[in-house]
């Protein structure tokens, strides 16, 4: 499954950019004495949190039912993240990993479809059968180098520009789906940061994504697809660009009593990869067809400073509660309108079943530790 940028700790990148403007500050004061400066520790911000969250209308390639022409495609997904942020002399790092839980409508293997399993045994024909929702655990990394830091120079602020980055990640998951995905892909380039106001910030990242490496069982040699096919499943993709931009501005503009409030959010491009099954050639016999570019997005998040609200300015961001947009389009580089999984047949036509396409209300709570 691809990547997706989707929980980063937005409070916590607000304070690194109030750590590395209170440093720059400090640097230009009048030296008043000799006295040896306190050693400053190794992380200069440390942010970790944990958070509960529900994807109301889901998508998953491949998983919808089709009753009498009406077509379901969505399901709900409880998610359960943990998310570390750091900062330190030379730039940021940041983790997360999230364990989504899906309902019947996208089923845990052996099911290949809700209500459907496939058995080898009788000429591989579908029987009735019910799975339990899938697990998927999925993981991300990013870190940045700052080229102010790495070249002991003020030359990367200028304006709005606040710095620009030397930026590298990897993305990991695994599921329990009979599709067995298994990706592994990293991304490298850069990343400039621009300040916007009410301590917000926007981040912008030019990359190369390349994922190396996943799974495919339906492509798999007897598994019923035919020649070619994969010898064990495990698929390939080629290097190609990405986008990956990030947001976050307190809403400074609100009454004090009333200044709880933030707003972020998040999107990524990610550009064709090959085929759907690479390094299998497109052939529309076999349902493979070329990528398309994919737009993964949260382009607004509200967030509520629960705990400031109760217990005062003490507390900030402890707890947060918070509601969002998601909107996910041609889902792990998959044609929306052309790959087999995305489509099925409705009166004698072929149409979008719309898995392949995420458009859903998202709410949580966020507790820092």
């Amino acid at each position: 499954m691809s990547f997706r940028f989707k929980a980063i700790a937005a409070a916590a990148l607000s304070l690194a950019t109030l750590a590395t403007g209170g440093l720059a500050q400090a640097a230009d004061l009048p030296v008043k004495a000799a006295k040896k400066a306190p050693d400053l520790p190794f992380f200069l911000v440390i942010d970790d949190r944990v958070s509960f969250s529900y994807i109301f209308n889901a998508a998953q390639p491949g998983m919808f039912t089709n009753t009498n022409g009406v077509v379901n495609a969505k399901t709900t997904k409880q998610v359960y993240s943990f998310t570390h942020f750091d900062l330190w002399a030379y730039g940021t790092n940041f983790f997360t990993i999230s364990m989504f839980k899906s309902d019947h409508n996208d089923p845990a293997g052996p099911c290949t479809a809700p209500g459907v399993i496939v058995s080898p045994a009788a000429g591989f024909a579908a029987s009735p059968a019910s799975c339990a929702g899938a697990t998927e655990i999925y993981g991300l990394f990013r870190s940045t180098l700052g080229w102010n830091e790495l070249f002991n120079t003020k030359a990367f602020t200028q304006g709005p520009l606040q710095n620009i980055s030397f930026e590298v990640g990897m993305d990991a998951n695994t599921e329990n789906r009979y599709f067995g995905a298994a990706k592994r892909d990293v991304v490298a380039g850069l990343q400039f940061a621009f300040n916007l106001p009410y301590k917000g910030y926007f981040n912008v990242a030019p990359l190369m994504y390349y994922e190396f490496a996943n799974h495919n069982s339906f492509s798999q040699c007897g598994a019923g697809f035919s020649a070619p096919c994969l010898i064990d499943g495990n698929t390939s993709f080629k290097p190609t660009w990405a986008i990956e931009t990030n947001y976050y501005m307190d809403l400074g503009f609100m009454p004090p009593n009333m200044q709880y409030w933030s707003i972020s959010g998040r999107a990524a491009w990610y550009g064709k990869k090959g085929t759907d099954t690479e390094p299998l050639p497109a052939s529309v016999a076999n349902g493979v067809y070329p990528t398309k570019v994919e737009f993964n997005s949260e382009p607004i998040r509200l967030t509520l400073d629960a705990s400031k609200a109760v217990w005062g300015d003490k507390y900030s961001h402890m707890v947060d509660v918070w509601v969002a947009y998601r909107y996910w389009q041609n889902k792990f580089g998959l044609d929306h309108n052309n790959a087999f999984a995305c489509t099925t047949v409705v009166s004698g036509r072929t149409v979008s079943n719309g898995s392949c396409t995420e458009s859903s209300l998202y709410s949580g709570i966020t507790v820092k530790f």
